[in-house]
């Protein structure tokens, strides 16, 4: 019988920005336990499973609970792609009827935000659910620059005289919850299918997406704020 949800996490040992960030403790757990725990304490997520070339992560992984799966050397290069990882993982595990990413990056999403976005994808009957938060500042507000620095015709003359108040909400990919179809998105090459695909929101301040030292810092205090107001 096919399981419903498999929740995979790609954790490289590798990280040129910031180095080790998977295994790196934030606020009194290695950071890829943060996304491990979501995932486990999930009311619909069927398997947890760690893809990773890194033995450290993979025995943090276990000692977590998470299912593990080596990950070949192909797949865990600078240029090899989430798709390639994703898909290595679905074809060493059983069968599932959704996919879900969750990438160790975002600690602050947790299994009420996983189990929010399931409850989406079930409501909207849709193949695929992506979560986003709200943009901090209006794309509408920012343009390219030529080398001179000039600003002629920076902003558009109907965005000119707006308050940024005014201006449409936009919104952006936060990295945090990933849902699809597995047979589509195998087919897709993706989670970004071109029908029956939805949004989730997220509040900005659990959108925390840990990608070099400052993301990291800016976490770990949010997670030391988060604590103190329990």
């Amino acid at each position: 019988m096919r399981n419903k949800f498999l929740a995979i996490i790609p954790a490289r040992g590798g990280s040129k920005r910031l180095p080790r960030k998977n295994v790196l403790d934030l606020s009194g757990k290695p950071l890829i336990v943060w996304s491990i725990e979501a995932g486990l304490k999930s009311k619909y997520i069927s398997d947890v499973v760690v893809s990773s070339d890194d033995e450290e992560i993979l025995e943090i992984a276990k000692e977590s609970n998470a299912k593990t799966i080596k990950r070949p050397q192909e797949f865990a290069s600078d240029t090899a792609t989430t798709f390639d990882t994703l898909k290595h993982t679905i074809e060493n595990m059983k069968e599932y009827e959704y996919v879900v990413l969750l990438q160790p990056t975002s600690p602050l999403r947790n299994e009420k935000h996983i189990d929010e976005a399931i409850k989406l994808l079930e409501k909207k009957n849709a193949d695929a659910v992506i979560s986003v938060c709200k943009m901090e500042h209006s794309p509408l507000w920012s343009n390219t620059l030529d080398d001179d620095l000039s600003m002629i015709s920076f902003l558009s003359d109907e965005v000119l005289n707006k308050r940024s108040q005014d201006l449409p909400n936009y919104f952006r990919l936060n990295g945090a919850i990933y849902i699809c179809n597995t047979s589509k998105f195998l087919e897709n090459k993706g989670f970004f299918l071109k029908e029956n695909i939805f949004a989730y929101i997220m509040e900005n301040d659990v959108s925390i997406d840990i990608d070099e030292k400052l993301d990291f810092i800016i976490a770990n205090e949010l997670m030391k704020s988060k604590a103190d107001n329990d």
